[in-house]
């Protein structure tokens, strides 16, 4: 089996802004995979939050040895970019030489298009309403927020989309007392979920607090390992194929959280629709779908995944599986 990794820039339509910082363009990795005729690909976006950098993860995948197969793969590697750039390519390689799709090669139903979530940017209450009124139309709006000034910025994007369900997003920029501050106004304002309130490594604050709105765990959550540490703090969990290593554990962490009474959200980085189209499977029936990464791209891959009023469509298969 012959692997190579190739370096991937997409343009964003415009300049994206979370807590951490602001970008106008996805760097990818994208790896292909050969054996004999067959050829099976997958993306990775490499995330600094995690310790990843383009040279970290290209790295990992150079280090593979040259036979191994799916199952393997799981131990040679660590839950990740790097893993599921190469776990999503054997699973496109698999379905190729077998001339099925992967969800037949999983044991899943056939999938459908799940709505998914269309994420506004951080930025000034004026300009958040602004696009909340632009994308007043779409039924599930998650917002970026995560300073000590969020109030108006949410009250901008409620007023901007009236009619829409919100997602809000901190990405751990919050402290527990403003998140208890917060908090009693989020469901006044038709909050349905917040995600990642607090750091992760200070979130034992959550344990007793009072959650008006559901929690969601995001960067406390990875893979089935992470979920003892859940307890007591969130209601759900945030699958997100970067951080669980690709589809082999991000199915078998669905099924385990299920499990444990979590409900799911299915995310994921900023990047292409070759990123998004694994996660469409994982998607099937959860809570809620946040794979708007191509929506926010200037331009994508050929054969993008369909986007329209019934949500995003699982992969044609000259994408993808």
């Amino acid at each position: 089996m012959q692997i190579r990794v190739t370096r991937d820039v997409f343009r964003l339509a415009q300049v994206f802004t979370i807590s951490r910082g602001s970008r106008t363009e996805a760097r990818v990795l994208t790896v292909h995979v050969q054996e004999g005729d067959a050829r099976g690909w997958g993306e990775c976006v490499p995330y600094a939050r995690y310790g990843e950098t383009l040279d970290s993860v290209e790295a990992q995948i150079a280090g593979l040895p040259e036979r191994f197969d799916r199952a393997e793969l799981q131990e040679l590697l660590p839950a990740g970019a790097a893993r599921n750039a190469v776990d999503c390519a054997l699973w496109d390689l698999e379905a190729r030489r077998a001339g099925k799709r992967v969800w037949e090669l999983a044991g899943l139903a056939a999938p459908g298009p799940e709505i998914t979530a269309y994420t506004l940017s951080l930025d000034t209450p004026e300009k958040m309403r602004a696009q909340a009124a632009e994308n007043a139309w779409r039924p599930l709006l998650k917002i970026k927020l995560g300073t000590p000034d969020d109030m108006p910025r949410l009250e901008a994007v409620r007023a901007g989309a009236p009619d829409s369900r919100i997602i809000i997003d901190a990405n751990e920029g919050w402290s527990a007392g403003i998140y208890a501050d917060l908090a009693p106004h989020l469901l006044r304002l038709g909050v349905a979920l917040v995600e990642q309130p607090l750091p992760a490594g200070e979130d034992d604050a959550l344990i007793g607090m009072a959650r008006p709105v559901p929690v969601c765990a995001d960067e406390a959550a990875h893979d089935r390992a992470s979920l003892p540490a859940l307890r007591g703090k969130y209601d759900v969990v945030n699958i997100k194929l970067d951080k669980t290593g690709g589809l082999t554990e991000a199915l078998a962490l669905k099924r385990e959280a299920l499990a444990e009474g979590y409900g799911l959200m299915v995310g994921c980085m900023v990047g292409s629709s070759l990123a998004m189209a694994p996660a469409t499977l994982v998607a099937q029936g959860v809570a809620y779908t946040d794979l708007d990464g191509p929506l926010l791209l200037a331009e994508d891959r050929d054969h993008a995944l369909q986007y329209d009023q019934a949500g995003v469509h699982p992969p044609p298969p000259a994408l993808w599986g």
